[in-house]
């Protein structure tokens, strides 16, 4: 036996897959520290050593994989499938780039800066409009004018159908042409001759999207969109965004706000220490000894563990915190959607044993295992993948959700998308309906979605899905 190497790791609940996802990568690879070259084979066997120790279901590897395949298709077919087994994998990763992975881990992409659902434009029809949800400000998106709503039907002259939307979306080059439709008064969506430039840069998100407080019927609302748990800027050791976080709640606790609306309908996962730290602010019962989540790894790991008597240090505890607002809280009502998933269905769990959590929108995507970056320390495979490696629980023991959250009230955004924070918008004003009482009052009248849905741009967010832990991984001996 041999002690293993730690290395500062990103524990996360894994993206479900990239939209677009880039082709594997030509052997021989070059590594340009020395200008030596790696073969496919050294890769793999990186892989394969790694996936051994690791894998959540490492028993389920193969004896002997076809280490003569290129990188990417090797680590695929190492893979124990869900497609193949119902209880198996639907979200470990591999990609060519680990400084990219761990960059776009952190909320930093090249990106024009808006995210969009696609949808063909009649049930039967080829051709596809695409639905701004959010614009990231001062985004090159924002700079050009998008708004969360907007639907564009072109991208460079060429009209999007199901034929050619990947190839036009993922077209080379930064700058592109959109052209827009819009809405008559009947409700029809109609093509316009107004079209917009964007040209895509490298750009790093802030998750904290948006924060209000609204006073109605004698109630203090506290309203947050968050859409990524990312704590800081790529490379950053500050905790930026989780200091953010904490500024907010500490006016919501000022404002007296006594009922909170989280929007995380785009937030596909993140940071567990961030996602610790905002139901640390929430939970009427937070403190430092009360168990949030629980990890779980392959049985070789968790025997070993077990046997050091160090299996407890997989337990994530709440944090004491000044801008908790709990003990004015009864409920916390959350907003889905089926791109909600991981860290944001890690709050949804955890929070369950503490207090009523009422969910408003569309069933979650349900994933509730989670995978750490792993990377070459030599430094000679430039290759980072994302491996399942752990399965999560609450105080109780509760991981049943593999389906995903279903709502308590099922809600589908509309086409004629409004303002995120406004009032009238078709999530939010459900949300405050039931929290005032007033059933009828905050509906607005929508566009109801009737089109075929196609896909997302959120499919393709590397932080999407994903649950980092900072700390270092307990260290464990590899069990050959």
């Amino acid at each position: 036996m041999r002690t293993f190497c730690v290395w500062r790791p990103a524990l996360v609940l894994a993206v479900s897959g990239a939209f677009l996802m880039a082709s594997c990568k030509k052997d021989p690879e070059v590594n340009p520290s020395d200008g030596s070259t790696v073969s496919n084979q050294e890769v793999n066997n990186w892989i394969l050593s790694t996936m051994r120790d690791w894998y959540y279901w490492n028993d389920k590897i193969p004896a002997n994989p076809d280490e003569s395949l290129a990188p990417k298709d090797f680590f695929d077919s190492i893979l124990y499938k869900f497609s193949e087994h119902p209880d198996g994998d639907r979200f470990s990763w591999i990609e060519e780039s680990a400084e990219q992975l761990q960059a776009e881990l952190s909320g930093e992409s090249k990106t024009a800066g808006f995210d969009f659902n696609l949808y063909r434009t009649q049930q039967n029809s080829d051709n596809i409009v695409g639905s701004v949800l959010y614009v990231l400000p001062n985004s090159p998106a924002a700079q050009a004018g998008l708004k969360r709503g907007d639907i564009f039907y072109s991208i460079d002259g060429q009209r999007l159908t199901v034929g050619n939307y990947e190839q036009l979306l993922g077209a080379s080059g930064d700058t592109h042409s959109y052209g827009f439709a819009n809405f008559d008064a009947s409700g029809k969506l109609v093509e316009t001759n107004t079209t917009k430039q964007i040209t895509s840069v490298v750009f790093q998100e802030d998750p904290v999207y948006k924060d209000s407080v609204y006073t109605i019927g004698g109630k203090t609302i506290g309203y947050l969109v968050y859409n990524q748990f990312v704590p800081g800027p790529n490379g950053s050791a500050t905790r930026t965004y989780d200091q953010k976080v904490d500024a907010i709640f500490s006016k919501f606790k000022a404002s007296g706000v006594n009922e909170l609306v989280l929007d995380l309908r785009y937030n596909p996962g993140g940071d567990v220490q961030s996602a610790v730290n905002l139901a640390s602010s929430i939970s009427p019962v937070a403190t430092n000894s009360t168990v949030f989540a629980k990890f779980e790894y392959n049985k070789s790991i968790m025997d070993y563990l077990r046997s050091e008597g160090v299996a407890n240090q997989l337990n994530y505890n709440f944090r004491a915190k000044a801008s908790n607002i709990g003990a004015n809280l009864s409920r916390v009502f959350v907003l889905t959607t089926g791109r909600t998933a991981s860290a944001s269905e890690l709050i949804i769990n955890g929070l369950k044993p503490f207090m009523n959590v009422v969910t408003i929108g569309d069933t979650t995507v349900g994933k509730n295992v989670g995978s750490q970056t792993f990377t070459d320390t030599t430094g000679r495979i430039k290759w980072g993948m994302q491996p399942i490696v752990i399965k999560i629980f609450n105080s109780k023991g509760q991981s049943d959700y593999t389906g995903g959250f279903a709502p308590n009230t099922f809600k589908q955004e509309p086409l004629n998308l409004r303002q995120l924070g406004d009032i009238s918008e078709s999530y939010l004003g459900e949300a405050i309906a039931q929290i005032t009482g007033t059933p009828n009052a905050r509906r607005p009248a929508d566009i109801q979605r009737v089109l075929p849905f196609v896909g997302s741009s959120l499919s393709r967010k590397a932080g999407g899905s994903n649950m980092f832990i900072d700390a270092p991984m307990p260290k464990i001996k590899r069990l050959q």
